[in-house]
């Protein structure tokens, strides 16, 4: 994971490491992201904890309210089924800040410490399960210390890796504590799954909907000019739901990893999301690239090409036509006239 990640979830960016951008989204996941800050400041408190499912925001808690609070509507019936499930997770929280506190306040002047003095230094933990739709379950934990990989837990071993040279005193620790190792491996296994599974089925209008995504494929440069050189072709992708999306760019049947750049899946204002990928290609070699798109707002994958700009009327062709329409506008207009002069004097003469 390395320091840029530490850093992204400190700075509240973690929706963007939730999901991969890629692959299958036939997988839901509950995610917990904590951190403890030595020096709080304003709009970044000492202590925040966010909750995820999927890419949706469901939980939040900071210093500064000492509150969970749910941050989607559906989350209320968590409270409908047990009105004292807020202020149970609330305590648990504040727990868990004074844990984290003391746990930041040991690494920096305590038996664990790193000879800090002063300075912005963070306490971090990430942990969660996922469920695939063939029912695989996944779990992990991680720990994090100064923008650095710190502790992560195997929990078929029940057994913690030093990410850290560090790190390797407060391993030993906990290794010996194989009551704590199961505890985390049963809640991991088990009691993260009951309650993804639970929220999901409180948020299954939202979480379990698809929308098929909206593609279409571009030309960046004058490809309609049939110039010979390098071109760039942009396979976009709009309007999807759920987040993950595989896209690819092929040449004939083989996948292009090479001269392609891609962008970030972001989100819509409507809760959908869109992205794209694009490929650096020959114009010799237009008409053999394709893009591939497979969702699951898709019963099959999609297969696009880019057809090149609309073809316009040759202007003789035009010019002909729109004088031939003109032709048909006079005459009608000539002989709508002719019956007005006409029939009103026969009519009187027959009057007569």
């Amino acid at each position: 994971m390395g320091l840029l990640w530490w850093r992204l979830l400190l700075l509240g960016a973690v929706t963007v490491l939730l999901k991969d951008s890629s692959g299958s989204s036939s997988s839901h996941s509950l995610r917990y992201f904590s951190t403890a800050v030595s020096e709080p400041s304003q709009g970044l408190p000492e202590f925040r904890a966010l909750g995820y499912v999927d890419d949706q925001l469901l939980v939040h808690y900071d210093s500064n309210t000492r509150r969970m609070v749910p941050r989607v509507p559906w989350m209320q019936k968590a409270e409908e089924e047990d009105p004292e499930h807020w202020d149970r997770e609330t305590q648990f929280l504040q727990d868990n800040e004074q844990s984290f506190m003391k746990s930041l306040e040991l690494l920096d002047y305590g038996d664990y410490y790193y000879s800090h003095s002063e300075g912005f230094y963070t306490w971090q933990l990430m942990y969660g399960c996922e469920l695939s739709q063939d029912k695989h379950k996944g779990g992990y934990m991680k720990f994090g210390y100064d923008g650095r990989d710190f502790l992560t837990f195997d929990k078929e071993n029940l057994t913690w890796t030093a990410d850290d040279v560090e790190a390797a005193v407060i391993k030993r620790k906990w290794d010996e504590d194989l009551a704590n190792s199961q505890n985390k491996k049963s809640y991991l296994e088990e009691t993260c799954i009951e309650s993804l599974q639970k929220y999901l089925d409180y948020g299954n209008k939202t979480l379990l909907r698809t929308e098929p995504p909206r593609v279409t494929v571009t030309c960046k440069t004058d490809c309609d000019k049939k110039l010979d050189g390098r071109e760039k072709l942009l396979c976009r992708a709009h309007g999807f739901y759920p987040q993950r999306i595989d896209i690819k760019w092929r040449k004939d049947e083989e996948v292009q990893m090479q001269d392609t750049f891609r962008g970030t899946v972001s989100p819509n204002s409507d809760g959908t999301y869109y992205t794209w990928l694009g490929v650096k290609i020959h114009s010799k070699d237009r008409g053999r690239y394709w893009c591939g798109v497979e969702h699951d707002g898709l019963q099959v994958p999609l297969r696009m090409a880019w057809k090149g700009p609309q073809e316009e009327p040759a202007p003789t062709l035009l010019w002909f036509i729109v004088g031939t329409i003109v032709v048909v506008v006079v005459l009608l207009v000539s002989g709508i006239a002719c019956c007005i002069d006409v029939s009103p004097l026969q009519g009187a003469q027959m009057m007569l």
